[in-house]
């Protein structure tokens, strides 16, 4: 298994990374939209992506998902499963799903993979921010580029690695009906089309980052590891 920790992040330079996020894009576009039934994750995580020997992205780990068909593109549930931090605030908050649901758990996972780096949660108010938090401040302060991970910066275009920011904040909104398609994701990340500007992302806090089930009444809590593969 692959991690992202001080020793093993030289692995995964700049252009093996991008090539990982649109691996990853593709994967759930293909859920989404092209196979037979579309296909709701649901625990879309870093832990979930898995590598193989060619550092190529696979999505593993269905036991959460669940199949839509015809015109069925959304659904509510009581018992929430998954994995808070990735969980988009309409799943966390009502358990309402949808792929806009899994586009919210790719952003998360898109910006963790540019990072290198662990969402590091706590209450104490002189604590750093959480990567989410760190991600929408830098952006609006017009410090996107200090995002990237420091191993990899000498050698990122930063035009690419902005606009993989860009999109990651754009799959963040609060709103399900603001984030983009798989389809246009996998647009924007390989195209110079013009990307519309992102608004600031929900940011609920909690320490707890483990698989749960539970009720809609719980909280979004944001807690996110760094990537893991195998």
């Amino acid at each position: 298994m692959y991690n992202l920790d001080e020793s093993r992040r030289s692995l995964l330079d700049w252009k093996k990374r991008h090539e990982i996020i649109i691996g990853i894009a593709r994967g759930i576009l293909y859920l989404h939209q092209d196979s037979r039934l579309r296909v709701i994750h649901r625990d879309l995580k870093a832990s979930n992506i898995l590598l193989d020997e060619d550092m190529n992205p696979k999505i593993s780990d269905f036991g959460t998902a669940r199949i839509f068909s015809g015109n069925q593109d959304e659904a509510n549930t009581l018992r929430i499963v998954g994995t808070y931090g990735y969980m988009s605030p309409e799943y966390a908050l009502a358990g309402l799903f949808s792929v806009k649901s899994d586009v919210f758990s790719f952003g998360v996972i898109l910006l963790e993979i540019i990072s290198g780096k662990k969402n590091r949660i706590s209450y104490n108010s002189d604590s750093p921010p959480n990567l989410i938090r760190q991600a929408w401040e830098l952006w609006n302060d017009g410090k996107a580029f200090e995002l990237i991970d420091p191993t990899i910066v000498d050698s990122c275009p930063s035009e690419e690695a902005l606009r993989c920011i860009q999109v990651g904040l754009l799959c963040l909104e609060v709103n399900a009906g603001d984030r983009p398609t798989m389809s246009s994701v996998l647009f924007m990340l390989s195209n110079e089309a013009t990307i519309p500007s992102p608004k600031q992302p929900l940011i609920t806090p909690n320490s707890d980052s483990s698989t749960t089930e539970t009720t809609p009444s719980s909280i979004n809590e944001v807690t996110i590891t760094a990537l893991d593969g195998r």
